[in-house]
């Protein structure tokens, strides 16, 4: 996958690396050296950032930090690049953890669940887990009222679903540190 970065001109630039890109083969994290790391902890602050800005804080010139971000891209280490919504401005005030058990654990329980958890608007992320319960949902919503039509209209209709609990964040402790 490649993305159209911006081109930067490199010639008052110089290369404080030049460490080859890696090679693309299966993403491990055996692969990735130093400098990929530095990209990629650069690109999840800010998957926009240009390639002068990412070769700056990794040591590398901007060509070289684009032919490493080709690589990891080509890698499917990198596996795309998104905008991160305030929840709040779109009226979803509210955070739920939900924690659904199935009726047992057979790939065709599974398969169906998961299956039509996709479908369902309001769902973040859904997490098969080991333990105590099958499937932890977060889910974003706007009030407790909206929440109320998840769990009657979607939640609980879903295939093999026996038992959910959930329980509402109070704030997001991290959420200053991601602005």
């Amino acid at each position: 996958m490649g993305t159209k970065r911006a081109k930067q001109s490199t010639s008052t630039h110089k290369t404080r690396a030049t460490a080859a890109p890696i090679k693309a083969t299966s993403p491990s994290l055996g692969l990735l050296d130093e400098l990929d790391r530095a990209i990629l902890r650069v690109l999840e602050a800010n998957g926009r950032a240009t390639n002068y800005e990412v070769g700056e804080a990794a040591g590398l010139s901007a060509s070289a930090a684009s032919r490493r971000i080709l690589a990891l891209e080509e890698m499917g280490v990198i596996r795309g690049y998104r905008a991160v919504i305030d929840d709040h401005v779109l009226g979803r005030q509210m955070t739920a953890f939900i924690r659904v058990t199935l009726e047992r654990q057979s790939a065709a329980v599974l398969g169906a669940f998961e299956n039509a958890v996709r479908h369902v608007d309001g769902i973040a992320s859904c997490h098969l887990m080991a333990g105590q319960y099958d499937y932890l949902l977060l889910a974003r919503v706007a009030d407790i009222d909206d929440y109320n039509r998840l769990h009657q209209n979607e939640l609980s209709r879903l295939p093999g679903v026996t038992r959910i609990e959930t329980s509402f964040a109070l704030r997001d402790v991290l959420e200053a540190r991601r602005r």
